[in-house]
């Protein structure tokens, strides 16, 4: 058996009706590969359709593949890099 270690990435995220919306987030909406509700919105991934609720990290990966991530988890898996420049 031998042992990995996962590579770091940077990813883009967003606290889900929290922190602004991000272009590349709204650009799926328009396509509709993002609905949005008051209470949380719903992505279609490569995996299936996934939920994000208020509170929730969207993160777009290293790919451009977007998906939602609980913040316990996001908060375990991810440290912080920097602020993005728009």
């Amino acid at each position: 058996m031998a042992l990995y270690r996962k590579k770091p990435v940077v990813i883009e995220a967003f606290r889900y009706w929290i922190e602004g919306r991000p272009d590349w987030f709204c650009d799926k909406v328009t396509t509709n590969e993002i609905i949005t509700y008051p209470t949380h919105c719903v992505i279609n991934t490569l995996e299936g359709v996934m939920r994000g609720e208020v509170g929730d990290y969207i993160i777009q990966g290293v790919q451009g593949e977007i998906y939602p991530c609980k913040p316990d988890i996001f908060a375990r898996t991810y440290d912080y890099v920097k602020e993005a420049i728009n």
